[in-house]
């Protein structure tokens, strides 16, 4: 049995953006490795689930991108609610600043990313990629390069990739919708209505709500709806009161259970298949093409640009304040490490361009890994340098 301290560090933040960067690094390593020809014949070995009625057969890769992410997406939902309702989000002075930044790491990447891809040899329909950030991912960075940093900028950082990962969501849902079926449509609906007549019961069990969740997962599966938006629709479903006065609330109790298995079996696993990018046949050409440099200035420059210029508008017109007891400086760090897109950038790639070798996405898929990693190096940096300008300051570095 692993020891407590062991425990501990994988329920950190630290701990978190570790796992899914480890296997994205193997998935890499594996795929321009003699061991390529099993890797790529591993993630497309077909796996079939029947369940009484409910048929299906997809890749392994299949799987983890539209099975088990429609549980990190359940996750990232009841994040959103509990915060609007709870935490951060539910104060409108705190909000100001944050979404004034979150409009600009939206709107900045995209435009640049355009900029790139509107002409001849461009690919204008990979603008997704470049939207969201990587919560898990920037937060550990933060983390590692200055934990007594101020407390508000951690809540600076995670608003601004909660409300780009909202943004995402509604991506998804407009852009990347086929074909429905809409009697595998309606059921989706009907189990989400279940669930939400199911949070009027108090004391109702929690394998109850579990059935619901993979009922509507199911019928959403089959109804050609990208099932992420099944994990945020369920995840509003969720109660945020207590089963019983004075107890835990019952959508922190499923996000606080489901949160390991996520940081450190979903996002791992997401990673080793969609990081695996073959780079046998990428030339020099392919690296200053219109899609990679889109998507490398995007998120390197423009997601910090966006964040940080927005805050600077916003500060200088009143219409919002810096975060309590930090500076400039600091707040450039986490700016720059915004443009860690990672899993959310490779999972929008993988709807915008699907699997292939040497392609635009693979293409896209090695620029977004590129940036983010300089992303979190970049910004891990000017944390790391704003921490010891405070202490040579004298300043009280607060935990």
């Amino acid at each position: 049995m692993a020891r407590r301290p062991t425990l501990d560090f994988l329920k950190t933040e630290s701990g978190a953006g570790l796992a899914p960067l480890a296997a994205g690094a193997l998935a890499l390593a594996l795929a321009n490795s003699p061991l390529s020809s099993r890797y790529f014949a591993l993630l497309a070995h077909p796996i079939a689930v029947q369940v009484g009625a409910f048929t299906q057969t997809l890749p392994l890769e299949g799987w983890v991108g539209r099975g088990l992410m429609a549980i990190f997406f359940l996750v990232v939902g009841m994040e959103i609610k509990f915060e609007a309702l709870r935490g951060e989000l539910s104060s409108p002075r705190r909000l100001a600043l944050p979404v004034l930044a979150a409009v600009g790491a939206l709107v900045v990447p995209v435009l640049i990313y355009l900029g790139l891809n509107l002409g001849r040899g461009g690919a204008p329909g990979g603008w997704p990629v470049v939207v969201a950030t990587d919560m898990a991912v920037a937060l550990a960075a933060l983390a590692w390069a200055a934990p007594r940093l101020p407390p508000p900028l951690r809540v600076f950082l995670l608003t601004v990739a909660i409300v780009d990962d909202v943004a995402a969501v509604g991506v998804i849902g407009v852009v990347y919708t086929g074909h429905v079926h809409w009697a595998a449509l309606t059921g989706a609906g009907a189990a989400l209505a279940a669930l939400a007549m199911l949070s009027r019961w108090r004391r109702a069990p929690l394998l109850f709500y579990a059935g619901g969740i993979v009922l509507a997962w199911g019928f959403c599966l089959k109804s050609g709806i990208d099932t992420s938006l099944a994990g945020v629709a369920c995840a509003l479903t969720v109660p945020v009161g207590a089963r019983r006065a004075g107890g835990e609330s019952v959508l922190k109790l499923f996000m606080d259970s489901l949160h390991p298995y996520v940081a450190f079996g979903v996002l791992p696993l997401f990673a080793f298949t969609a990081a695996g990018i073959s780079l046998a046949g990428v030339g020099g050409r392919d690296l200053v093409s219109p899609v990679t440099l889109g998507v490398i200035l995007a998120l390197l420059v423009g997601k910090p640009l966006g964040v940080f210029g927005f805050s600077l508008v916003g500060a200088a017109s009143r219409l919002a304040r810096r975060p309590t007891g930090t500076t400039w400086l600091e707040l450039l760090g986490v700016a720059i490490l915004c443009g860690a897109g990672f899993t959310m950038s490779l999972y929008l790639a993988a709807l915008a361009f699907g699997r292939g070798d040497a392609t635009e996405g693979s293409l896209v898929r090695l620029a977004a890994l590129a940036a983010s990693v300089l992303s979190v190096a970049g910004g891990g940096a000017v944390l790391a340098w704003a921490l010891r300008r405070r202490d040579a300051r004298g300043e009280e570095a607060l935990d």
